[in-house]
């Protein structure tokens, strides 16, 4: 007896969706590849407490890392209210307590997930390497306050620690270059490619206290004190690098002060505008600044200062001679005086003379003694292979100047002495809102042109090549960064995750033939159920 229509129905139904089932399987299995998720995102957090000021970064980067390094960029920077931490001397727990605000912005930004495991670093720069110099005590007390404070947060804590200076610039130096693209680069064909060496810039660095200067030499470092070496994205990369503590911003301001203060030099007369800041007849010099005793590898004079402090060796560095010897030189006096505009900072202030207490002092700017001048003293621009990036204190006043446009020196020497020479009353008119750092800028713009100029020898020809950063890519420049991506070569990374995907086509394929085996079961199960007997 022949199958009833139902059964030929039926079993039509089971074995098209037996077929269908088995393509799908196929289109599965076969055409799949295995592919690599999208690695996790880890974070750190890097306190910069620096001489004036400190501040929060927080950074993120994939966690499978890119030779050994990971690819990191800025989620968050924060400002801690108040003074640096080195000002809490007297209240060291106040100095804990100030980090608060921005360690609870982190801890927001920061999955809850990834608390445990998101590492966060303090580092203390010159302020605290002076208040270290002058009350070990104090500084230890101000440190113990920090580490109980971000010790509490469901961190991991790696500590509160005194960054020395060549660190600081060698950071400095890696954060520079990575932000500019020249340690490693997206490439268009959706690569990290490793930039040529030669590419790799200087780095010249003013905090409050200190500065630092950075970069890759054309020969061996023979001071090997100064050499910095550290590996990143599966290169080696050596660098001289030279912190000079009580040359910043701020301590060459006080000396400033100090020295005005020792010379007699009445306010009326110094081309620093304190209006009414002058300090009171029972202040004494020596008690502004801890820096006046300290020895600096040279002595330079401003116009209206004498940053002062004892002469010290100066060995070279470098195997290789220099074909022009920067020459000893005393300044200021009659034949330093420069007329407004030319190539140097020299230019007098109306009616002085050599007679007058700024052109008494008899302090020299860098002198080599010999065809082969240290890397960083008045030579620096002989052993650069590349533009030098200048940033913090550097980038600060000569933004506010105008002055970071890559202008010829003639130009930039101009516009400082015609800022100078302005009345007070017509500077506040013209900048108003900031008159907590308007009285410094014509002295600090001095400075760095003549730390620029006499310090670390650059010329009229090779001025144009210093370049003037705050941010790079959205990137803050300075340590913290470098300091990031040095500690994700310590973090191991994590293995990607890995599963199985097939191409667009494939995939539409296999959905198509999945439903018609999910409609062709369907309809067996109705005929089998719906469908009468005979």
């Amino acid at each position: 007896m022949g199958l009833t229509w139902k059964k030929r129905v039926l079993t039509a139904l089971l074995g098209a969706a037996a077929a269908l089932g088995l393509t799908t399987l196929i289109l599965l299995l076969v055409e799949a590849t295995s592919v690599l998720l999208p690695a996790d995102t880890k974070f750190g957090i890097v306190f910069d407490a620096g001489s004036s000021h400190t501040s929060l970064f927080v950074y993120r980067w994939p966690a499978d890392k890119e030779n050994n390094t990971g690819v990191v960029s800025q989620a968050l920077a924060c400002q801690v209210k108040g003074p640096g931490i080195s000002s809490y001397a007297s209240n060291p727990a106040q100095a804990g307590e100030s980090l608060q605000d921005c360690l609870e912005e982190a801890l927001a930004l920061v999955p809850e997930a990834q608390h445990q495991e998101t590492p966060m670093f303090l580092g203390a720069t010159a302020g605290m390497r002076l208040l270290s110099q002058k009350n070990s005590s104090q500084a230890g007390d101000i440190f113990a306050a920090v580490s109980r404070v971000l010790g509490q947060a469901p961190l991991d804590f790696w500590g509160a620690e005194l960054l020395a200076g060549q660190a600081e610039g060698a950071l400095g130096w890696i954060t520079i270059n990575y932000v500019l693209g020249t340690l490693i680069k997206y490439s268009f064909s959706g690569e990290w490619i490793r930039p040529l060496e030669g590419t790799l810039v200087g780095a010249l660095d003013m905090g409050g206290a200190s500065t630092q200067i950075t970069f890759v030499p054309g020969g061996p470092i023979l001071d090997k004190s100064t050499q910095a070496t550290f590996r990143l994205y599966g290169s080696e990369h050596r660098v001289y690098t030279h912190s000079y503590l009580c040359f910043g911003r701020d301590q060459m301001l006080t000396r400033l002060l100090a020295r005005l203060m020792e010379v007699g030099l009445p306010p009326e007369e110094a081309q620093v505008k304190w209006d009414g800041l002058w300090p009171s007849a029972g202040l004494k010099a020596t008690s502004l600044s801890s820096c006046r005793a300290a020895p600096a590898p040279w002595s330079v004079t401003l116009v209206t200062t004498v940053a002062t402090g004892p002469r010290c060796p100066r060995p070279s560095c470098m195997s290789h001679p220099v074909s022009t010897p920067h020459p000893l030189q005393t300044w200021p006096g009659p034949s330093r005086w420069k007329e407004q505009g030319t190539l140097g900072p020299a230019s007098p202030p109306s009616g002085a003379s050599s007679t007058s207490p700024a052109a008494r002092a008899e302090d020299t700017v860098p002198s080599t003694g010999s065809t082969s001048p240290p890397c960083g003293a008045g030579s620096m621009h002989a052993h650069l292979t590349s533009p030098p990036q200048a940033f913090s204190n550097f980038y600060y006043t000569f933004h506010f100047l105008n002055l970071t446009s890559k202008q010829p020196l003639t130009t930039v020497n101009a516009t400082i002495w015609e800022f100078c020479r302005r009345p007070w009353k017509q500077v506040e008119a013209s900048s108003p809102g900031q008159d907590r750092w308007l009285r410094d800028h014509c002295a600090s713009g001095l400075y760095i042109l003549t730390l620029l100029l006499e310090g670390y020898g650059f010329r009229e020809e090779t001025w144009p090549n210093i370049e003037f950063h705050k941010q790079a890519g959205g990137t803050d420049i300075g340590w913290t960064l470098g300091y990031m991506l040095n500690l994700t070569g310590v973090i191991p990374a994590e293995v990607p995750a890995q599963w199985r995907a097939e191409s667009y086509g494939i995939w539409a394929a296999g959905v198509v033939f999945a439903v018609l085996t999910l409609l062709a079961t369907l309809g067996a199960v109705a005929v089998h159920l719906l469908w009468p007997q005979g």
